[in-house]
C-alpha cells in the first residue's frame, strides 16, 4: 500500500448511474484493457486510505472488496454525494463518477491541496462546473439536504451557500496538459472517439 495515502479524505465513487444514452453500463466499458470504473478506482486506491462506492448496485461491484452504500436520496449524483459525505468517517470526501476514461492524479492532488478554509474545491472548465471530480467537506451536508428535500437535484445549486474554491481552466491547464481529465463519454460515438474497445 502506498505510503503517501491521504487519511483525511475519503474517496467516493458514484456507481448508481443508468447510462441511458450509452445503451449499456458505462462503468464496465473498456479502454486499453481496463474498465472505466477500474481506471477511477486505481487512482483512488493510490490516493486515499478509504474508498467507498455509493449506489444501489452492490451486486455489480461486490468483487472489489469495498463498501457499497445505497443512496439515501436515490436518483441523482447530488444524492450520491450526500450519501458519501454522510457515510464518510473523514471531514472531507473527494467524489468522482465511475465512468471517467482519463482521471488525472495531478488534478486530483492539486484540488485536494486547496481544501483548507473551504467547504468545496470545484474545477470550472470551459464547459462549466465539474462537480463530479471535486472535493467537499461535511459542512456541505446541510445545504445539500435542504436542496434535495426541496426536490432540486442540481449538483451545484447550493454552491452560493458554502465557501467554494473554484479552480479555473487556466489553473487546471498546468495539471491537465492533454485536456482529457474531465472528458466524459455518454454515447457509443463518444466512446469510439477515445479508442474504446468493441463491446463484447
Amino acid at each position: 500500500m502506498p505510503e503517501n495515502l491521504d487519511h483525511d479524505i475519503t474517496g467516493v465513487i458514484l456507481v448508481g448511474g443508468k447510462s441511458r444514452r450509452m445503451g449499456r453500463d458505462k462503468a464496465f466499458l473498456e479502454v486499453a484493457g481496463k474498465t472505466l470504473f477500474e481506471r477511477v478506482l486505481e487512482l483512488f486506491r493510490e490516493s486515499f486510505a478509504r474508498v467507498v462506492l455509493v449506489g444501489d448496485r452492490a451486486e455489480r461491484f461486490s468483487g472489489y472488496g469495498l463498501p457499497v452504500v445505497p443512496d439515501v436520496y436515490p436518483g441523482s449524483s447530488l444524492g450520491g454525494l450526500y450519501t458519501g459525505l454522510r457515510h464518510a468517517a473523514t471531514e472531507y470526501v473527494f467524489v468522482s463518477s465511475c465512468d471517467l476514461p482519463f482521471p488525472s492524479a495531478a488534478v486530483l492532488r492539486h484540488l485536494c491541496s486547496l481544501r483548507n478554509g473551504f467547504d468545496a474545491v470545484v474545477p470550472c472548465t470551459t464547459h462549466g462546473y465539474e462537480p463530479l471530480f471535486a472535493l467537499y467537506a461535511k459542512s456541505c451536508l446541510g445545504p445539500i439536504r435542504e436542496l434535495l428535500e426541496s426536490g432540486d437535484c442540481c449538483a451545484y445549486a447550493y454552491y452560493p451557500q458554502v465557501r467554494v474554491r473554484y479552480v479555473n481552466q487556466q489553473e487546471l491547464a498546468q495539471f491537465d496538459r492533454d485536456g482529457r481529465a474531465f472528458l466524459n463519454v455518454n454515447t457509443p460515438e463518444d466512446f469510439a472517439e477515445i479508442g474504446g474497445e468493441p463491446w463484447r
